[in-house]
């Protein structure tokens, strides 16, 4: 029998009452017989879907770090913001890609190298994971020329964010650390990753286990020495990545005095030194005794447009040597060539292009159009009454908002110029009450943020 079938029988056997009427009688009641009226279900049938689970436990470690890492969570803000206002001309003024082309005597040079890998005499395989041996040569004779430091302590890479993670892997787990507050997240995050970290703080808005140095306008954002506990790594960015701020000799020469006095090992982040207008050090390596106790860090990034290209290298003397009297190096030379095969060949040729003597001045091109930006938006905050540090000597305004948070100010920024900046906080408890505002943008870009600035501000 049919569902509906069913239905009908059960219907007409129950023991309802119906009224019913006649056109030639009075209405009168009609009984049923009485039948109980079952109730039909119709129960769909489903089987419990169950998750294979492997038997590996995650890294405990990443439990550790808080929300998404600064510049993706800005990404999905930005992209909540378009969905929101679709019609907007976002401008981004946040994370620090660059924007403008890449030189044709550098691009020239790759294309040339890529071609020649169509032919038997131009074709190579794997090269030397420490980088080729005339783009060490360049490095070396370019950057720290007349600072004794040779072609085979230059260990060239796919930039300078990878090495830092690398440096980890070489440092491990049980060593101590400190980093310049505000600062890029990177040292954080990879620090919290390879385990040398304790929980985070939220009251304190930073990690156990991490000595932060503060760094605001009252102490010219170089940090109180004497008021920093011992460690064993120290990350150090100048020009900082972002406050902007450039360190001076005299600075930096009690910075390796006290990574001396202290048996301490200075990474040193140099990937912003060609933004320097005046005489600051470029490299750690300028101050005596640095080969020592420092690494330094580098990049092609932001002065030769290869935030997507990659290539960068890093500098470890023979002279730095570990507790036990191994050199650094040594060790460093393993991690590479464990875990990379070394930077793209056609990148590669596009590095020692750069070198060249067009190269170079291509270059100082590009940065001088971002430090050009970097003054417009220096200017235009000036004018409207607020306290701006940085871009003189870096692609970064650090503009403050005393008493604000600085995601409030970001989103606000972003609501009501469709402008996308960084909130402060992201690269440290140091960072709260500011904005970091990015000179890598189009120039007509640049220009209609600032109108939007002033209008919003006026």
């Amino acid at each position: 029998m049919s569902l509906t079938q069913h239905l009908s029988t059960s219907l007409a056997s129950s023991s309802s009452t119906f009224l019913t009427s006649s056109s030639i009688g009075p209405r009168r009641d009609v009984s049923f017989p009485s039948r109980n009226l079952g109730i039909c279900r119709c129960v769909a049938t489903q089987e419990e879907k169950t998750t294979y689970k492997t038997s590996v436990s995650r890294n405990a470690n990443m439990a550790k770090l808080q929300a998404g890492y600064l510049f993706p969570e800005i990404g999905r803000r930005r992209n909540a913001h378009l969905q929101k206002y679709p019609d907007s001309k976002v401008i981004s003024l946040g994370i620090g890609d660059t924007t403008e082309p890449i030189p044709d005597v550098i691009t020239n040079a790759m294309a040339k190298r890529a071609q020649a890998l169509s032919t038997l005499e131009g074709y190579s395989g794997y090269g030397p994971e420490q980088g080729e041996k005339p783009l060490r040569a360049a490095i070396a004779s370019t950057f720290y020329g007349d600072l004794g430091i040779e072609e085979d302590d230059i260990f060239v890479s796919d930039g300078a964010k990878c090495d830092i993670s690398r440096l980890q892997v070489l440092f491990g787990s049980n060593v101590t650390m400190a980093v310049q507050d505000p600062s890029y997240p990177a040292y954080v995050d990879s620090s919290v990753i390879i385990g040398q970290t304790g929980l985070y703080q939220k009251d304190m808005e930073r990690f156990e286990n991490i000595e932060y140095m503060r760094c605001n306008p009252e102490n010219g954002f170089f940090p109180d020495l004497s008021k920093v506990s011992r460690t064993d790594i120290i990350f150090f960015c100048s020009p900082n990545n972002p406050t902007g701020s450039a360190a001076t000799r005299e600075q930096l020469t009690k910075l390796v005095q006290f990574a001396k006095d202290n048996g301490s090992i200075l990474i040193y982040d140099s990937a912003y030194a060609m933004y320097i207008s005046d005489d600051k050090p470029r490299s750690i390596f300028e101050i005596p005794g640095a080969k020592e106790v420092a690494i330094e860090t580098a990049s092609f990034s932001k002065y030769a447009g290869f935030t997507g290209v990659r290539l960068g290298w890093t500098v470890i003397s023979k002279e730095l040597l570990f507790s036990d009297g191994f050199s650094v190096a040594k060790d460093f030379n393993r991690i590479v060539s464990t875990c990379f095969n070394g930077a793209s060949n056609v990148i590669q040729a596009g590095g020692l292009a750069c070198l060249s003597s067009e190269g170079r001045n291509a270059m100082k091109s590009v940065v001088g159009f971002y430090k050009e930006n970097a003054d417009i938006i220096m200017n235009t905050f000036n004018s409207l009454g607020f306290n701006v540090y940085g871009g003189a000597d870096a692609p970064y305004v650090w503009v403050h908002f005393p008493g604000r948070s600085s995601w409030d100010v970001f989103g606000e920024i972003l609501e009501k110029t469709h402008v996308v900046t960084t909130p402060g906080s992201g690269f440290g408890p140091g960072g709260e009450g500011f904005v970091r505002v990015s000179a890598f943008g189009h120039r007509e870009n640049v220009l209609e943020a600032c109108r939007r600035f002033k209008q919003l501000y006026k």
